[in-house]
């Protein structure tokens, strides 16, 4: 067991900033608004299965591919890219599905367990252990979980220009997270010492 709390804050923000709960409030608002079935507990649990898969059988699945964990975390890095200029430049590369179930989908699944996600998943075990990755998941999870139970409090506190202002913030590190991601898997090294 290797526990480490620089590797877990940095997991923990890389995830926070992909999974992006805050930036989701308005669309889990709509979801709320045209669905009955919106249970705050379920769609965490669910989220929170489905990435834990990932992370602990990511590796032989893609095995069976033929591909390795740094090939995939480059492919990741470029996904990362495309989100973060989504939300730095407000241009919409992925498409969410407003259709379904509110629980499971489209809250649980593909928003907060989504294709980034589980690419930053498999790309941070890259990177870090998976006991410190666990933790920053886990962490991750509670505040998914206290997100979607206070959304409306959060619409009010922040108002749109909050809203606005935090998914720009976390744009620009997850375009930082995704260019240190693709470097370090690739081996190009830039020294900075000017």
């Amino acid at each position: 067991m290797h526990f480490d709390i620089l590797e877990v804050v940095a997991a923990f923000m890389v995830l926070f900033a992909i999974i992006d709960i805050f930036g989701s409030i308005p669309v889990i608002l709509d979801i709320k608004a045209k669905s009955p079935s919106f249970y705050p507990a379920k769609s965490t649990l669910v989220a929170f299965g489905i990435m834990l898969l990932f992370l602990f059988i990511g590796e032989p699945l893609l095995g069976i591919f033929g591909v390795d964990i740094s090939s995939f975390a480059i492919a990741g890095s470029f996904i990362l890219l495309l989100m973060g200029l989504e939300m730095v430049l407000g241009i919409e590369f992925f498409k969410h599905d407003s259709e379904g179930g509110g629980a499971i989908v489209p809250i649980a699944f593909p928003l907060i367990a989504g294709a980034g996600s589980i690419t930053t998943l498999l790309s941070l075990r890259a990177e870090y252990h998976s006991i410190n990755i666990l933790i920053a998941l886990s962490l991750n999870m509670i505040i998914v979980y206290l997100v979607l139970r206070l959304t409306t409090f959060f619409e009010k506190l922040l108002g749109p220009s909050g809203l606005h202002i935090l998914k720009k913030f976390f744009g620009i590190i997850l375009l930082a997270i995704a260019i240190k991601l693709f470097m370090s898997n690739t081996g190009i090294v830039i020294d900075n010492k000017m």
